[in-house]
Parts: structure tokens; sequence; C-alpha cells
């Protein structure tokens, strides 16, 4: 089988699981262990039928998300982010090409500012005295499936390029 075919079904798998994170974030405001690892270990076999060399992008690629991951990390040490967001960030990440990290994390952020914002109408519109959960999972999804529209799926990426 081409090894284009195995990628592009690797992305959409990658897809469809961001989306089931961010359904379940969104519903119970948990992301599960497996499904966040399900995320990291795809990652593998994308690398490799991608043409993504052993050495040294291999390991830059795992070192660059392990990074973000540990920022994200710091930020659930604060209380400001659940364990579930971090987990699947740092498995995004995987993913990403580094060169999309800071826009990913960056329609991330912007993702995550109008969920907060929602979320804080929300508590204004019904009080409740439950501490506000922000589904960050939805965010990251957005920003995942951004950054691999971006990348792999955007038949247009020579507009504005010099």
């Amino acid at each position: 089988m081409d090894q284009k075919i195995i990628a592009l079904g690797l992305m959409g798998l990658l897809a469809l699981l961001m989306i089931a994170a961010a359904v379940s974030d969104l519903r119970s405001r948990t992301i599960s262990n497996g499904l966040n690892a399900t995320i990291a270990l795809f990652a593998i076999p994308f690398w490799i039928v991608s043409g993504m060399a052993f050495w040294p992008d291999m390991p830059m690629q795992f070192g660059a998300a392990f990074a973000v991951f540990a920022v994200f990390a710091g930020l659930f040490a604060l209380g400001a982010m659940g364990g579930g967001d971090v987990k699947m960030i740092g498995a995004v990440m995987l993913w990403i090409p580094l060169y999309l990290y800071f826009p990913m994390l960056t329609i991330m952020a912007i993702g995550g500012g109008i969920l907060s914002a929602a979320m804080l109408i929300q508590s204004k519109i019904r009080p409740s005295d439950k501490a506000i959960e922000v589904p960050y999972g939805l965010a990251i999804a957005a920003g995942g499936l951004w950054a691999l529209h971006q990348h792999y799926l955007n038949q247009f990426q020579f507009i504005g390029s010099t």
C-alpha cells in the first residue's frame, strides 16, 4: 500500500481521535488516558510513513512535544489546566510540524479564550456553586485540526509564500 495513503489514513484517525477527545471533554470534563495514549502512539507510525528521518528529526519532534507538555504540566501544577488537557496537548504536538508549533498554540489559545469567555457568560446566566471547568480539549482539538489542515491538506500553501 502506498505510504501517502497510510499517512492520510493516520491523519484521518488523528482527526477523529481529537474530535472524540473534544466531545468527551465537553460532556464530562475528562479526556481518558487511553485516548491520549492512542493519539501519542499513532504518531510513531505516522512519522515513519511520512518519511521523517530517524535522526535527528524524530528526537527533535519528541523533544519539542515534550517541552510543550512540560510547560503545560507547570500550568497543571498551578491549577490552571486539567491533567487530561495537558496530556492531550503533548500527544497532539507529536504530530504537528515544528514550524507550526507557535501558530497552532496561538489558535489553541484564541479558541481557549473564546471558550473561557463563553463559560464565564454561562456562569453569569446560570449561577452555580461549582467551580468553572473549561473543556480546553475543544480548543486543543481546534488548534490541532487547524494545523493538520495547514500542513497536510491545504492545497493553497503557495499563496503568500516567497
